[in-house]
């Protein structure tokens, strides 16, 4: 009878070493989700914001008076022609290195000087991320623009942010308003979050910042709202951000005020035309907000001359821009008693950012 051999045993060193690098990846695992519990930021759904101010603003506004606004998502300094980003088809997680990032946000403030708007809203405007070699950037442009006050309201706050590999780390970042009128208040108003626990943990709790300026011998204000809604959930949250933003800006008309309300909206509104920049196939597309839905004489602006946004799932820079993916989800919603009189997105090849600015002039008055 043949003799049948015996089965080996994995030792019990191996076990044990195997034992020991799975519990550590637990417990590891563990503190990594108690660490974002305790250190998530829990903004609440009102907050007032204290603006820097270090020229004394003392500008004031009066009915009828011109004025102009640039609404500019910087893509916090590192998403110039150079870059291209993971989530979007790219393989880059740090796009620029600290000299780059400090080129486009010269790049920008050039821009900014050149155009030299009474207000402009940012959207990704970092203050000390990992993303971004820890520059505050709203602090630079406010260093660098004279005669404006700046607000700012978070909408990115993550302690450290372990997605991919390599992880972002550290993201402190948000919207940032520079006006160069003296404001009675600001605030942070928070929109509906898309996500739940664990992935809002560290993820974006976007918001809404609202300025308020007085206008000399009224009782009226000029509201000026901030913005960037959601990008990447399945459609909900933007819906829910939008339906939230419509009310506040009818309550605000309601009462008399001129809205402006500017920034990237993440959606297209449908009265652009969508053909202007169809989306390629197997590439992000952005959903569309219905004009319909608000009252009627609300006017919704985007500049179908030129696109506001790329696609970042290659650099720009030496890339066939026929082939490009283009988006217009950059713009403003203006009250009925606001008179538009003009509105340009600039056509700067995306050499700062992956976003091209977009100037409105308006005139304070005018059904």
């Amino acid at each position: 009878m043949a003799k049948q051999k015996k089965k080996r045993s994995v030792p019990a060193s191996i076990l044990r070493v195997i034992g020991f690098i799975l519990l550590a990846v637990v417990v590891l695992l563990a503190g990594l989700v108690a660490f974002l519990s305790i250190t998530e930021y829990k903004p609440a759904d009102r907050e007032a914001v204290t603006p820097a101010d270090p020229y004394g603003v003392s500008k004031k506004l009066g009915d009828g008076q011109t004025l102009s606004v640039v609404t500019w998502n910087v893509g916090y300094g590192a998403l110039g022609d150079n870059a291209d980003f993971f989530m979007d088809g790219g393989s880059s997680v740090i796009s620029s290195t600290e000299w780059r990032v400090g080129e486009n946000l010269a790049g920008m403030l050039g821009e900014l000087r050149k155009a030299g708007p009474d207000i402009i809203f940012m959207q990704e405007t970092d203050r000390g991320s990992n993303r971004s070699h820890n520059i505050d950037e709203a602090k630079y442009f406010l260093d660098n623009l004279p005669g404006y006050r700046m607000s700012f309201a978070n909408n990115f706050k993550v302690s450290f942010l372990p997605y991919p590999i390599p992880p972002i780390g550290k993201v402190d970042s948000g919207l940032a308003t520079y006006s160069s009128f003296a404001a009675e208040s600001s605030e942070r108003v928070q929109l509906p979050i898309p996500f739940s626990w664990p992935m809002r943990m560290a993820n974006l709790k976007r918001c809404v910042l609202i300025d308020r300026v007085p206008i000399e011998g009224s009782d009226k204000q000029l509201v000026l709202v901030n913005l960037h809604l959601e990008a990447y959930d399945d459609g909900e949250g933007k819906a829910a951000q939008t339906e939230m933003l419509r009310d506040i800006l009818e309550k605000e008309a309601a009462n008399g005020n001129y809205v402006i309300a500017g920034g990237d909206f993440n959606q297209i509104f449908s009265s652009a035309d969508s053909a202007a920049y169809p989306t390629l196939e197997g590439n992000w597309q952005c959903s569309e907000i219905d004009v319909s839905a608000f009252p009627e004489g609300w006017q919704f602006l985007m500049d179908e001359r030129v696109p506001s946004c790329r696609l970042l799932d290659r650099p720009y820079e030496g890339a066939d821009k026929a082939s490009f993916q283009y988006y217009l989800i950059d713009g403003f919603i203006v009250s009925p008693n606001v008179t538009v009189q003009s509105l340009e997105t600039l056509d700067l090849g995306f050499a700062c950012s992956d976003h091209n600015p977009v100037v409105l002039r308006v005139v304070l008055g005018g059904e």
